[in-house]
């Protein structure tokens, strides 16, 4: 893995540092012991707004990372080296067979106080918690879309879903979740699964209150109550959303501080990077994530020529994080394999990273669905599709579509997310053009959307990009397992978007789960994504990188590859 490149830079037409609050100066921070300081707010922005804070529909990355700091699972991932540590679980062990998990939660963690509890106080949390939102995990709903980090895991959670369909209730309990006492949760596997752990950090198995659920039904989508470090104060739909301390924290930092620092969080919306550049500069934000590709060059110069004024730290990290372009798989025109592959040979991937992007990215997608990011992965070992213009032509004429005759205009479905998006799929389309004579149009529409019409299979071409939400991998291959695909059309298929069924793909990512060794589960996965690849069921486009804007009094504040953000022991110096 590269490691992150941190610069100090000063862009010439900044001339303020920021406070670290909604006024001006710095006269709300509070010493805290180690020399840091309480108060202040962190004013950061996305590019797109949330789908759902609801946490088993919490499938986007904009949702995700506001999330973290609402809600915590039995285990959560330290943000600078991405393992799972203790989160709601105070410890656990595992017994000889690695399948039974008995895990302790830690005494006097409460829920937020909120309008969902009697008096709105918010109560403890106990181990009937976890079993409730763990039989929500394993119960079918249309806006659950995590039973798969228990599929074919967790005992009794099959059958469990299976019985749960059509709105009924099931007779029986999972016989993989037992309540030992008020604060021990048993959890039991059908096999070994090493990185069980990490798939409760993942925000399907964060914990809420059933009184939640019953006062708030579908409006948790921006109703949401956990334990984490913030507490969601107010939302403006498109907007902002407020995050306040949560006074009842139970954490503290490694000087006995009470976590969290900041007094709040506000998260603004800015659909246009150039504007988000701009209220940076203006001192209306304290970070930037992504900086317009077209302004990344003049940013690297005036660096260079201002060295010594150094205001703004920029870092720049690979991400854990693969950007890339669906077939509808299943049916309709990229149902035809040797179109799918014509389009891979077509598309010239180091042009758009060098010319379109600036070189903001790790490097072109011409290996596998995988990014470089993961020790003893080699991706050089996948076979994909480097730029071939007589390739291209090969397959499409083999599809029946010689020179493109025959072939009608085809939707390419993004959502833009400031301009990057938008200037990316205008080089796919001039491509397709150039190469193979094929008429492509774009679709914009916000990420909810563009989601929505992935999951229901309304798409035959469309924009993804996948960030990892646990550090392995299994997580990329995941997205393409047969099994995640519905019997029905009719119903979302979640996280196989392209309906993308293989027996070879399937045995191999499955042989991959139940390896002994981490060694050994590559070998079956690197096996498994080369199927993907030699079936063309996906169209790479480049594995991504982070350049990172962030002012020099905001402290560990980390920047890591799966941009996990976790702002409880973020501070202002001054």
């Amino acid at each position: 893995m590269k490691k992150i490149a941190v610069f100090l830079i000063a862009i010439a037409t900044i001339t303020s540092c920021g406070s670290g609050t909604d006024k001006t100066g710095s006269e709300s921070l509070k010493e805290a012991k180690g020399g840091k300081k309480y108060g202040g707010v962190l004013k950061v922005n996305q590019n797109e707004y949330i789908k759902s804070l609801y946490p088993l529909n919490i499938i986007d990355v904009y949702s995700y990372r506001v999330s973290t700091q609402i809600y915590e699972g039995l285990f959560k991932f330290n943000p600078q080296d991405l393992m799972p540590t203790e989160g709601l679980a105070e410890s656990y062990t595992l017994d000889e067979t690695k399948t039974i998990y008995t895990i302790k939660l830690r005494k006097g963690v409460r829920f937020h106080d909120a309008d969902c509890f009697d008096g709105g106080k918010g109560r403890e949390v106990t181990a009937e918690d976890v079993k409730f939102c763990f039989t929500q995990v394993c119960t079918q709903n249309k806006i659950n879309q995590g039973f798969t980090i228990f599929q074919g895991l967790l005992k009794g959670a099959d059958e469990h879903y299976a019985a749960s369909a059509d709105g009924k209730k099931p007779s029986k309990e999972i016989d993989g979740i037992k309540v030992i006492d008020s604060h021990t949760i048993q959890l039991e596997l059908t096999k070994p699964y090493a990185l069980f752990t990490s798939n409760l950090a993942r925000p399907f198995a964060f914990i809420y209150p059933k009184e939640a659920i019953d006062k708030y039904g579908e409006d948790m989508r921006i109703k949401a109550v956990g334990t984490g470090p913030f507490y969601l104060a107010k939302v403006d739909e498109g907007t902002t959303i407020l995050l306040k301390r949560n006074p009842n924290y139970y954490k503290k930092d490694d000087k006995g501080n009470q976590l969290p620092l900041l007094d709040a969080v506000k998260i603004s919306f800015i659909k246009d990077k150039k504007t988000e550049l701009l209220e940076f500069e203006k001192g209306g934000l304290d970070m930037v994530v992504r900086l317009p590709s077209e302004d990344i060059i003049e940013i690297f110069n005036r660096a260079k020529q201002d060295s010594l004024n150094k205001k703004f730290e920029l870092e720049r990290s690979p991400e854990m994080t693969t950007q890339y372009l669906n077939f509808m798989t299943q049916r309709g025109l990229f149902k035809n394999k040797d179109l799918r592959k014509a389009f891979s040979f077509a598309i010239n991937r180091q042009e758009i990273l060098d010319a379109v992007l600036n070189g903001e990215g790790e490097a072109a997608g011409d290996h596998g669905i995988t990014p470089p990011v993961f020790n003893k992965y080699d991706i050089a070992r996948i076979r994909g599709y480097e730029y071939n213009v007589d390739s291209a032509l090969y397959y499409l004429k083999k599809a029946g579509f010689e020179a493109g005759k025959g072939l009608p205009s085809i939707q390419l479905h993004i959502s833009p997310e400031g301009e990057r998006h938008i200037n990316v799929a205008q080089a796919v389309i001039r491509q397709l053009k150039e190469n193979l004579n094929i008429d492509v149009s774009i679709n914009q529409q916000p990420v909810a959307q563009l989601i929505d019409r992935g999951l229901t299979g309304d798409f035959e071409f469309m924009r993804m990009a996948y960030y990892a939400d646990y550090p392995s991998p299994e997580n990329f291959l995941w997205l393409f397992w047969g099994k995640n695909v519905p019997a029905s059309e009719k119903d979302k298929s979640y996280p196989n978007m392209p309906r993308f069924k293989n027996v070879r793909y399937d045995e191999y990512y499955e042989k991959g789960l139940q390896a002994n060794t981490v060694d050994e589960a590559y070998e079956y996965f690197s096996k498994a994504e080369q199927v993907l690849m030699d079936e063309a069921a996906v169209l790479v486009l480049w594995y991504d990188e982070v350049y990172r804007i962030i002012k020099p009094n905001v402290k560990d504040c980390p920047n890591n590859p799966m941009q996990y953000w976790d702002f409880s022991k973020t501070y202002f110096s001054k």
